[in-house]
């Protein structure tokens, strides 16, 4: 590869860098072509800050709306750690897309805080490229919290809900 070629290359890089900040995008993935047996693949992503959300417990009097997060009473056993993520019984999202907390507008949500779940119960479902994908429980136990609401954007993985 040649120096003038080299230097094309990372100005084109940097170029994208600028088109992914000023659009809002979090990633760009390009393949520019130079002949038959030669191109040049880059992906440009950058990390966006994650900000969780979570509401206290409704009474029981007043009812929850359906596409607000739910948040379980402050754990204080050693398990709870203040990065979800970080958390061992985190379920994270297996992809990028848009979260749905129920099969269809006005139906129940798939899950609540409290609920017994077994592994590969469906906990909620992820919109990816108007692709309807179900996201299983990957064990059995009891969702604790739940750290998206529904219709938000979620990125691959950030946590979705604690199941212990």
């Amino acid at each position: 590869m040649d120096q003038t070629r080299n230097d094309a290359d990372v100005a084109f890089i940097k170029a994208l860098a600028e088109l992914l900040n000023d659009n809002e995008l979090s990633e760009l993935s390009v393949k520019r072509e130079y002949g038959e047996n030669d191109s040049l693949n880059v992906r440009v992503s950058k990390m966006v800050a994650q900000q969780f959300v979570t509401a206290a417990p409704a009474p029981q009097s007043a009812p929850v709306p359906a596409h607000a997060p739910q948040a379980a009473a402050p754990a204080s056993d050693a398990g709870a750690t203040a990065d979800p993520a970080q958390h061992p019984g985190a379920v994270t999202s297996p992809m990028v897309g848009t979260v749905y907390m129920a099969p269809e507008p006005g139906s129940a949500n798939f899950v609540s805080i409290g609920d017994q779940v077994s592994e590969g119960d469906t906990l909620l479902i992820i919109e990816a490229m108007k692709t309807m994908n179900h996201i299983p429980a990957p064990r059995a136990g009891v969702v604790k919290r739940i750290l998206v609401a529904d219709g938000s954007p979620v990125e691959y993985g950030a946590p979705l809900m604690i199941i212990e």
